[in-house]
């Protein structure tokens, strides 16, 4: 059998198993690298059976508690603590900048826009146009030109 194939199942041969086949029992007899890891996963299982966990302070639980609310209250300070971050900061001001600029151009645009409608003149082409856009509603139907009584020219 294959070192690296064993050392797969060390562990679970150092915790009390046994090798998986007898090719696995020969193999951790004839080599001592295998046998020497498994040795020391045994001494190791040992120590750790043995240690004991040591016991809290009885003031632990209080003083955790209080730290709690020492961590809760400072990060608590504000909605604007995160300013104090240069890079927030940094950022909430070029979003800041940015969004007027945006703001002042888009008015710029509508009032250009709204001094050329007044321009036009009646009569002319564009004026004629924004005449038929603005009556678009009214042009668009036509019923009421159906039901207009169409009289006849009399005339010799």
């Amino acid at each position: 059998m294959d070192c690296t194939k064993i050392r797969e199942q060390l562990v679970d041969i150092a915790s009390g198993g046994q090798p998986g086949s007898q090719e696995a029992e020969q193999h951790l007899r004839d080599c001592p690298g295998c046998a020497g890891q498994l040795e020391s996963m045994r001494q190791t299982l040992l120590l750790l059976d043995e240690w004991q966990v040591p016991e809290p302070s009885p003031y632990f639980e209080t003083r955790l508690h209080a730290r709690l609310r020492e961590q809760t209250a400072q990060s608590s300070l504000g909605w604007l603590a995160w300013l104090r971050k240069p890079a927030l900061a940094l950022a909430a001001s070029t979003l800041l900048v940015v969004s007027i600029g945006l703001y002042r151009t888009r008015n710029t645009n509508t009032n250009q826009t709204a001094e050329m409608h007044l321009i036009a003149q009646p009569g002319t082409a564009v004026g004629d146009l924004q005449a038929l856009d603005k009556d678009h509603e009214l042009y668009s139907n036509f019923d009421v030109l159906d039901e207009l009584e169409v009289q006849p020219d009399v005339n010799p």
